[in-house]
């Protein structure tokens, strides 16, 4: 038998060698795997998603039927009877539950109310509108040195001029900034765009952000008084230039009577009761019927949760959807 020729020394290198190349293909091995279980499971994470929005609309469907059934039975009139107003509507699907819930969605100060349509994609401020937006922060507890320069700086952000209100903010007000910005000179589509608004602080915008809403028209919502919850008060006391206070707005909506007012004049006799005369446009700025609905729908899909809140327009039957988003609230 042939004699070795290599050396111990040659051996051990071979060997090291070989267990360096083992060491090497085994660290790509795992590293190939590992990509391929994230990407296995980032593709049945979105297959998931997908799924779960795909029950959302689904629910979105039963939710507009019932909104349409709704006003179809309530003429002229919309209350609370029934219980329908946030009354979970359960959709069973395979392997989770969709639930649906559906309030009054003009129950609010809408931030695009702030300006008018002049002409199409043309918005002047709202006088009337800015003042209100003021009265209600100073109500929720904005104190009143912020309000004002708030609601002017809100009212610029949306109007089509680049000239700024007596406390407001345009365009230089943000250009200046670390990262800078410019105004959306147009009607917002989410109310977390006024965190961008001079003078907003996250504090601030905790506070306003239960009372506002964000319709997809250049007018005031109209406040539905059958619907409007005795926790809503703010938004019935801000139609009145500071002659009624939130716990005297509390107790006229607690005298509602169970079937509701048969009309707008019906319901502002409680305040002339108490010698408060509104102003034409408080008058205007409330109904009894309602033209928004506001749903939210939880998806729950296995270990796949999905939040989707939507904007329902029922001006006009049938009611159809205007916005869809998803998430927790911004």
């Amino acid at each position: 038998m042939p004699a070795d020729r290599h050396s111990p020394r040659e051996r051990g290198a071979a060997l090291l060698m070989v267990l360096l190349l083992v060491a090497v293909i085994s660290v790509l091995a795992a590293t190939a795997l590992e990509k391929l279980r994230l990407s296995t499971r980032l593709a049945g994470n979105a297959a998931a998603g997908e799924q779960a929005r795909a029950y959302g609309y689904a629910a979105e469907t039963l939710a507009l039927t019932k909104v349409n059934d709704l006003l179809g039975q309530a003429g002229k009139r919309v209350t609370l009877a029934g219980g329908w107003s946030g009354k979970p509507f359960r959709l069973p699907v395979p392997g989770g539950l969709a639930t649906a819930r559906v309030r009054d969605g003009g129950n609010c100060f809408n931030l695009n109310g702030l300006v008018s349509e002049t002409d199409p994609g043309t918005y002047v401020a709202n006088p009337a509108a800015t003042l209100q937006f003021a009265r209600l922060m100073r109500l929720v507890g904005v104190p009143a040195s912020l309000s004002d320069g708030i609601a002017d700086a809100a009212t610029d952000w949306i109007d089509s001029d680049t000239a700024p209100l007596a406390g407001g903010a345009e365009d230089g007000a943000y250009t200046g900034a670390a990262v800078p910005y410019r105004t959306a000179n147009t009607l917002v589509a989410d109310i977390s765009e006024l965190r961008a608004v001079a003078g907003v602080t996250p504090e601030t915008y905790a506070r306003l952000r239960p009372w506002l809403c964000a319709l997809p028209v250049a007018k005031p919502a109209e406040i539905n008084v059958n619907t409007l919850m005795p926790e809503q008060a703010p938004l019935f006391a801000m139609l009145l230039p500071d002659t009624l206070g939130i716990d005297a707005a509390r107790q006229l909506l607690l005298k509602r009577p169970p079937q509701g007012f048969e009309s707008v004049e019906a319901f502002w006799k409680l305040p002339a009761q108490s010698a408060i005369t509104p102003s034409p446009d408080a008058i205007a700025q409330t109904g009894v019927t309602t033209r928004w609905f506001a749903l939210q729908v939880d998806v729950a899909l296995g270990a796949t949760e999905l939040e989707q809140r939507s904007t329902i327009d029922a001006t006009t039957l049938p009611a159809r959807l205007v916005s869809r988003s998803w998430g927790e609230p911004s």
